[in-house]
């Protein structure tokens, strides 16, 4: 039980790690207020962005503009003009008038006609101002209503940005009586027709039943906000729409019986000043865009908003806008981040390169999209859930995954080398022993390929100069082995030793091993191409593989460790690649009969390699078909007769070692890359086919001077009983020259 638990938290160990610690950290962000900024702009876009509500007609306005000043012909609107006003507007029996104009002190002339029109009209409020410092932010109500108990305050709450979200529904004032709100006041007065009163909750002082709808106060940490000043009874405002939104007719509209006789008719009418001159207005959620200036609304206005929303979360039960508790938030911001970590641990093994990064950015994407579309579907109807919060909690916890994926590679590779691929490196980090001494048994295709005769070229060049060429060539193999998924062993001087199946086993190892050593041979015209403008002979390389059971771990010390195979199936790799010539691909039976019909065979061979018991069959690779369809070039060897035969002498090679014996001997054939060599008229003089030998040439006419050393491997071909074909591996610059140039001249 305890194992398989620790292999799932390893395998998720990312996930687990990094999902609540970033989802604490935003969270602690989160109510520090850092984060409240962006959830009031996030707030605001998505206002902008729902749909539009219906008008609501229920609600209009008579707004005091610039137009109205100047047909009065005075800025400040005297006491007759609003009782004037208010008369007209009662014969038309709307349900409530809502003065929103400071009228504490007399503006004659008219004074003593308002006070009488204030003390006939009982479902007209007036307003004052309540918050602030009593005698400097305070404005007293009209007396007369006061004493009537039909006053609102008409106080607005701007947050730190400037702009009005909130709206009161009820605010103390110094004394500690509650006064309800203008809006309030008058949607109370509007449902009451319809006898729709407030119901308190039982057990509860500030939660209440208003018609379909459920009424709480505002609370610091609703929403996006973080520790807000929650004086009064608070709600945010479900703002219809922009400035603009209700119908709105002028002051001398209706003091001229320019609107119908009925206009007012069981409405709700405010009266306030709409023009920017008389400073009463605001900044709400539609005041700006991404693409125009900020647009205010006056306040008069802002009051229109909240009366009817309270009017249509009574009657048509329109979402007030609600909010979770913390605890949820909280498990919303973890859920986030849990999937922030979770895509990115699971889309590590996606390959590295341009489509890989096509295909994260895809899942980010969508990812986002989700997000974006569950907090916008949830404000349309009525909620308003953390997205900022949860989009950090996202993308911190995807970069916190990254970043330690990054890490944890790094020290992977400080075991496994520069030479395996992503998406190698990407699986080792899935087991908590990748870093262990120690190994396993596993079915293994081994390949490992080596330069013919380049040890012999190092010796003639400066070691500035074979450092040069040997970096190239293996770099050039490095790419094609990593494309191929390969995992380079070790390099051995000029030779490489690669697995496939270790550390990641596949199906199509073998397959896969064939197609690169293909790969990698066709890949030598093009380093040739190279190596020839610097004025260097080209390389030839052999390859052989070989399928079977090895042991693959971690070998070495705590010191120093190195990712490596042991067994004998190493050791008959080698043994293959032995036999191969420059340019060929050799491999076993078993990896042919694991790749399967896919890999077409030139020719095989029995051979008896150095410590195996009985002879194995070897094959030579031509080809290798879908999804690959890689072919090696075919080579024909055109040998000529030399006019005079070159006298030799040659000795055997034995795993590196020149052999005692020397044997005299002609070259009496010559080919592009090799040639016919008569031997000796004795028994021990005929070398055997796939020997290394090591040759000397006498120069013509002069039997003590002799070449350089020249390499070669004896082939299996059927001649004379005295001769022997041999395939040139390495070749000094001058024998080269020499050679090339009787062959031309025998050729022409």
């Amino acid at each position: 039980m305890w194992t398989t638990l620790r292999k799932i938290l390893w395998e998720w160990r990312g996930v687990v790690i990094t999902t609540p610690s970033i989802a604490g950290l935003v969270i602690l962000l989160r109510l520090a207020g850092l984060l409240q900024a962006w959830e009031w702009s996030a707030f605001d876009q998505f206002m902008r962005l729902r749909p539009p509500a219906p008008p609501d007609d229920r609600v209009v306005i008579v707004g005091l503009d610039e137009n109205d000043v100047g047909s009065l012909g005075q800025a400040i609107i005297p006491d007759g003009v609003y009782a004037e006003l208010i008369k007209k507007l009662r014969i038309q029996e709307p349900r409530a008038i809502g003065l929103d104009i400071y009228r504490d002190l007399p503006v004659e002339p008219g004074h003593a006609e308002l006070v009488e029109v204030f003390k006939t009209t009982p479902n007209l409020v007036g307003i004052q101002k309540v918050v602030g410092e009593a005698g400097r932010g305070t404005v007293a109500p009209p007396p007369v209503l006061k004493e009537l108990g039909q006053v609102g305050a008409n106080d607005l709450v701007a947050d730190a940005d400037n702009t009005v979200r909130r709206g009161l529904i009820s605010v103390n004032d110094a004394t500690g009586e509650t006064v309800y709100s203008l809006s309030l006041y008058l949607a109370l007065l509007y449902l009451a027709a319809d006898g729709i009163t407030p119901n308190m909750v039982e057990g509860s002082e500030d939660t209440w039943w208003l018609g379909q709808s459920l009424f709480k106060p505002f609370e610091a940490n609703d929403g996006g906000y973080s520790r807000a000043d929650a004086g009064g009874y608070q709600q945010l405002i479900n703002y219809r729409g922009p400035t603009g939104s209700f119908e709105t007719v002028s002051l001398m509209d209706v003091l001229n019986d320019e609107t119908p006789s009925d206009w007012a008719r069981d409405r709700i009418v405010l009266i306030g000043a709409v023009g920017e001159s008389f400073q009463d207005v605001v900044y709400t959620p539609y005041s700006s865009g991404l693409l125009s200036l900020p647009e205010p609304m006056s306040g008069v206005e802002v009051h229109a908003n909240l009366t009817s929303q309270i009017i249509s979360a009574a009657i048509e039960g329109r979402p007030l806008i609600q909010f979770w508790s913390e605890p949820w938030e909280w498990g919303w911001i973890l859920l986030w981040a849990g999937i922030g970590s979770t895509l990115i641990w699971q889309t590590r093994k996606i390959e590295s390169g341009l489509n890989g990064w096509l295909q994260k950015m895809t899942v980010g994407g969508t990812a986002i999209s989700v997000l974006l579309g569950c907090a916008y579907g949830a404000f349309v109807i009525g909620w308003w859930i953390p997205l900022t919060p949860a989009l950090l909690a996202l993308v911190g916890s995807a970069t916190a995954v990254t970043g330690y994926l990054a890490h944890t590679a790094s020290d992977i590779r400080k075991t496994f080398g520069r030479y395996l691929s992503d998406e190698v490196v990407t699986n080792l980090l899935e087991n908590p022993d990748a870093q262990k001494l120690g190994g396993e048994r596993r079915q293994l295709t081994i390949l490992t390929s080596d330069l013919r005769g380049f040890t012999a070229t190092a010796e003639r060049v400066s070691p500035e100069e074979v450092l040069k060429v040997l970096n190239f060539y293996l770099g050039r193999m490095t790419d094609v082995i990593t494309r191929y998924q390969g995992t380079i062993d070790e390099f051995i001087g000029d030779g490489i030793l690669v697995l496939f199946g270790a550390p990641i086993r596949r199906e199509d190892d073998a397959r896969r091993a064939v197609a690169c050593a293909v790969e990698m041979q066709l890949a030598m015209t093009e380093i040739n191409q190279t190596v020839k403008t610097w004025g260097l002979p080209a390389l030839e390389m052999g390859i052989g593989i070989h399928t079977g059971e090895a042991i693959v771990g971690n070998i070495g010390s705590e010191q120093r460790t190195k990712y490596g195979v042991v067994g004998s199936a190493v050791n008959l790799t080698y043994r293959i690649e032995s036999y191969t010539i420059g340019g060929q691909i050799l491999i076993s039976d078993q990896t042919l009969q694991t790749a399967g019909s896919v890999v077409q065979i030139d020719g095989q061979k029995q051979v008896k390699p150095k410590g195996v018991r009985s002879p194995i069959t070897i094959h030579q690779v031509g080809a290798v078909g879908d999804p690959y369809n890689l072919a090696l070039a075919k080579e024909e060897e055109l040998l000529l007769p030399l006019d005079e035969a070159i006298q030799v002498k040659y000795s055997t090679l034995s795993d590196k070692h020149v052999g005692a014996a020397c044997f005299q001997g002609q070259l009496v054939q010559l080919s592009e890359k090799g040639a016919l060599v008569r031997s000796a008229p004795m028994e021990e003089a005929l070398i055997k086919p796939l020997t290394n030998i090591k040759l000397n040439l006498f120069a013509r006419g002069d039997s003590t001077v002799i070449s350089e050393d020249v390499y070669a491997k004896v082939l299996e071909k059927p001649t004379a009983p005295d001769q022997f074909y041999i395939r040139f591996t390495a070749k000094p610059p001058a024998v080269d020259s020499h050679l090339n140039t009787l062959y031309k001249a025998l050729k022409a």
